[in-house]
């Protein structure tokens, strides 16, 4: 019989410790399909952050390096120019990204460093407790935030992609969705462009993907992926913000 559907060579046999339903372990899987299919298993490099992924470097049969806080840009810049050969990926949450690290993430995009980042955005810090995030959404509850996210006192969402994308060092950038099978299609694809990005040397490359937190959201795995497409998506829309060759 024919095998249609096999777990990615890149992934290893470990049971990864996120929580049901959590869609972190689909983008894991997207990302080693990508390596297998682009055959980089013995070029890839990871970048663990800190936050949820903080154990990537378990789940993935590649080469990993565990950075501080915010600080994934900035370790893998430093790889990526002493190993060029590499291809070099970092793997962030939101608050790991948007928040201790927005300067690094801002920096590398600006130097139009050749990496690939895959941002992971479920709108509330998840490992610590629930509290709420740079990405949370105005209204939204968290820990921190317990009557919901006031603009007034706490400020606007950021934008990752709209705000990177007046940058003149990034070459590509897409926002997906990993709520549904047609999100997690696109959510491949561009996985695939932003990893291709480097291969060509054309640049900065980052991915967001739009994910949930059933935990910490206080929802079923169903209640939150409706919630990310009733309430995420229509803050953050889909869609490809930069890509290699525009303004050339």
């Amino acid at each position: 019989m024919k095998a249609v559907y096999e777990k990615p060579k890149s992934l290893t046999d470990v049971v990864t410790h996120y929580c049901p339903g959590c869609t972190h372990g689909v983008a894991h899987r997207l990302v080693a399909e990508v390596i297998d299919d682009l055959k980089l298993e013995d070029r890839a490099v990871g970048i663990a952050s800190v936050g949820c992924s903080v154990f990537a470097y378990d789940y993935f049969e590649v080469d990993f390096q565990q950075a501080a806080h915010g600080r994934a840009p900035a370790v893998a810049t430093g790889i990526k120019r002493v190993h060029p050969d590499s291809v070099v990926f970092t793997y962030q949450g939101d608050g790991d990204l948007a928040s201790i690290g927005a300067a690094e993430i801002v920096h590398a995009a600006m130097r139009g460093e050749n990496i690939t980042v895959v941002f992971i955005n479920n709108a509330i810090y998840g490992m610590t407790g629930g509290q709420m995030a740079p990405t949370t959404l105005v209204g939204q509850k968290a820990s921190t935030s317990p009557a919901g996210r006031d603009p007034d006192h706490s400020g606007s969402p950021i934008r990752v992609c709209e705000m990177l994308s007046t940058l003149p060092g990034v070459a590509y950038l897409a926002r997906v969705s990993c709520h549904d099978a047609r999100g997690i299609m696109s959510a491949k694809r561009s996985i695939g462009k932003a990893f291709q990005t480097q291969l060509d040397g054309e640049g900065f490359a980052l991915v967001e993907i739009l994910s949930n937190c059933p935990t910490n959201w206080g929802m079923s795995p169903v209640e939150s992926l409706e919630w990310v497409k009733e309430h995420m998506v229509r803050y953050y829309p889909l869609g490809e913000f930069c890509t290699p060759g525009e303004g050339e």
